[in-house]
């Protein structure tokens, strides 16, 4: 795109693909808050407290991270049109980085820095399937530097903090931990899940999305993108963001590897139910025609009721990629997400009838929404 002001006709193609109350963003119509109040960023006390380690984290990065407020959004029900806000992050000397669901269903948007400099901006680039995107912006104030995403994997119990302005609410922190690595999040009915997500119990509230969650260090650990309330919130891993922002930047898309099937992670249940000797790997249960598993992985081909559930049975077992163990969906769809590129081809080990065998598959690209 070539136009300051963000695609119409892409906003519009994505309307439908707005992630919904989980999500952190506010990408629909939203009524003023009644809670109003700025960043105690700019006050100038002569006594002020003495703070922690967390003010010295804020105060070194919070000029890098952005409100966005998009423009033009049409509610579904009542043909109203209002603006959404969310979150952002300052990824290189032009670009910010913020959630897809965020932009996707406006024509506009603007950036407000915690300076007050506002500057408009260009879609670069945007992804529904890792939900980022990328804007250009005509304006960085001279102390916003950009951020670097973190290249250590994070572990539970590491403290991260993160900054954004839920509710509208500009330049806020809150603070927790990671409380979980390796998941993988299915939001509304998206196709796919998202790999690889980290959880945290930093408080995540609307308006947050887009906005980064950060160590002591200030590298970006994950991107905001949902929060599920009772202490419980995601972000998009920077191993993730590492792969699909450059990408962004420089094509405006990413082409993420499809392999074509529905799976099911082997619990004792499901072995139990196949004959299985151990409880690993992960069972096919369909395969979609003209993918890249069609006549390579064969599917289920019946269920069987136990304990009050249908069990597939019958299909492949994966067990390795390229020799790499899965031992179950998570790790299968993380492998994929950050060891692969369409038109690979892998070296998949299976279980298949009772016999451990090796088949070769070559990757293909997700289907564009």
């Amino acid at each position: 795109m070539n136009d300051s002001r963000l695609d119409r006709r892409s906003f519009l193609a994505a309307a439908s693909a707005g992630l919904a109350g989980a999500v952190a963003g506010c990408a629909e119509p939203q009524a003023d808050s009644s809670i109003e109040g700025d960043s105690a960023y700019t006050i100038d006390k002569g006594d002020l407290a003495a703070g922690s380690a967390f003010t010295d984290l804020y105060n070194a990065i919070i000029e890098s991270v952005t409100q966005v407020r998009v423009f033009g959004i049409t509610n579904p029900d009542t043909g109203a049109e209002g603006r959404g806000q969310g979150s952002g992050f300052l990824y290189d000397d032009r670009h910010v980085v913020t959630n897809d669901h965020v932009i996707s269903n406006g024509e506009a948007a603007d950036l407000q820095y915690i300076t007050g400099d506002w500057t408009d901006t260009r879609l670069v680039g945007r992804d529904y399937y890792s939900d980022l995107a990328v804007l250009e912006v005509n304006h960085v104030p001279e102390s916003a530097t950009p951020l670097s995403l973190t290249d250590q994997q994070p572990v539970v119990g590491q403290q991260v903090a993160a900054m954004g302005n839920p509710f509208g609410l500009e330049g806020s922190m809150s603070t927790g931990i990671v409380s979980g690595v390796d998941r993988t999040l299915s939001i509304d009915e998206r196709p796919f899940p998202f790999p690889n997500v980290v959880q945290t119990d930093a408080a995540v509230n609307p308006g947050n999305s887009g906005g980064p969650l950060v160590d002591l260090d200030g590298n970006v650990v994950g991107v905001v993108n949902s929060g599920g309330g009772d202490n419980i919130a995601f972000a998009i891993s920077a191993a993730l963001a590492e792969r699909v922002i450059p990408s962004l930047i420089e094509t405006g898309s990413y082409d993420h590897s499809y392999v074509g099937i529905q799976q099911r992670t082997v619990d004792r249940i499901v072995a139990e139910a196949n004959d299985l000797e151990t409880a690993t790997g992960t069972l096919v249960v369909s395969v979609a025609d003209g993918s890249a598993a069609d006549g390579v992985l064969r599917p289920s081909t019946r269920t069987v009721s136990r304990r009050g559930e249908r069990i597939p049975v019958g299909g492949d077992v994966i067990l390795e990629l390229n020799g790499e163990p899965i031992p179950d969906r998570h790790a299968l769809s993380t492998y994929l997400a950050l060891e692969t590129s369409p038109g690979e081809t892998l070296s998949v080990g299976l279980r298949r009838d009772g016999q451990e065998i090796t088949r070769e598959l070559t990757l293909g690209s997700r289907p564009s929404v």
